[in-house]
């Protein structure tokens, strides 16, 4: 049971980071069907990163380094997929659905091709990213479960906490909630909508990126698997999930990774059963979409102009 938990915090913390990036995107009015190849991408570069870094130095690897140039590498390229998504969408207001499925094929592609340019030899700097505390192994079970993970299960959640805190605590968040809310009067009120949209695209797709990486190098010890597109559309189904809260969020994503991870821990099945149990987090969003739609809160419900192109003119 310990084990099934540890599992699910460390694979749920890279729903949470899909999920977290997507959601800041989504505030501001952009649907970004692209997030799978955006994780895809993110994990693409932060490999190609940490394996030149590792071929380099070799046995003096800065542990440190080792992790955050990947870090950075990964949060850079996923940036770069968003400046795409939003040059397409803000600037030539191309259809939001149809640039971020592109987005998605493009971006599997492209991280297909940059890992084909490296040794796969990831295993080595997995164990930088999933060093923990010295002082785990003495507190039994909790330091086992809560401070046996590496660097990024925990940037995972502090940046999570750190979003909702800007969404609803500070002027940018205000102003960010404006513009996916009513992008019109946004604009009547001095508010930059392009400005705020291209910045939260970029920012939400660098956070994505991370969650690819994570899946990599923490969940996967280095070992590249063609299976990140498939953590992407379950990040997307997280947000719904957790109705645009990415504090709840932090919950939902160990539920998300418990759900996806459970035939591995539960025998007699077959491999078909297995690839049901898969579904379970699709089911579990669509019965959680069906409940908030019931209820007709408006505090469960996506931002108003959420995949709708604004165009200043008709204002």
């Amino acid at each position: 049971m310990l084990s099934f938990l540890v599992s699910a915090i460390r694979l749920g913390m890279t729903f949470l980071l899909g999920s977290t990036g997507e959601t800041i995107t989504e505030k501001a009015g952009h649907l970004n069907l692209g997030t799978p190849g955006v994780m895809c991408v993110g994990a693409a570069c932060g490999c190609f990163v940490e394996d030149l870094y590792l071929s380099q130095t070799g046995l003096y690897a800065d542990p440190v380094i080792a992790v955050l140039l990947p870090v950075a590498a990964a949060f850079i390229g996923s940036a770069v997929m968003g400046l795409l998504f939003s040059f397409m969408t803000v600037t030539l207001k191309v259809n939001q659905n149809v640039t971020g499925l592109a987005l998605t094929t493009f971006g599997v592609g492209v991280s297909d091709y940059i890992i084909s340019q490296t040794g796969l030899a990831f295993q080595r700097g997995s164990k930088f990213f999933n060093a923990s505390f010295s002082f785990a192994e003495d507190l039994g079970w909790f330091g086992e479960l809560f401070l046996s993970h590496g660097f990024l299960i925990y940037l995972a959640i502090f940046i999570a906490l750190l979003t909702t805190f800007v969404f609803n605590k500070t002027k940018i968040g205000l102003h960010l909630r404006a513009v996916g809310e009513n992008p019109a009067t946004a604009d009547a009120a001095g508010i930059n909508v392009s400005a705020y949209r291209y910045a939260a695209t970029c920012i939400g797709c660098g956070i994505s990126g991370l969650g690819g990486l994570c899946f990599i190098m923490n969940y996967l010890n280095g070992n590249w698997e063609y299976c990140i597109d498939a953590i992407g559309w379950l990040a997307i189904a997280l947000v719904i999930f957790t109705v645009w809260k990415p504090s709840i969020a932090i919950l939902g994503s160990i539920v998300f990774g418990g759900l996806y991870i459970a035939n591995t821990y539960i025998t007699g099945f077959t491999i078909q059963d297995n690839e049901l149990f898969k579904m379970l987090p699709y089911i579990v969003t669509i019965i959680v979409l069906l409940f908030t739609s019931i209820r007709d809160s408006k505090k469960n419900q996506p931002p108003q102009s959420l995949g709708i192109t604004y165009f200043r003119e008709e204002r």
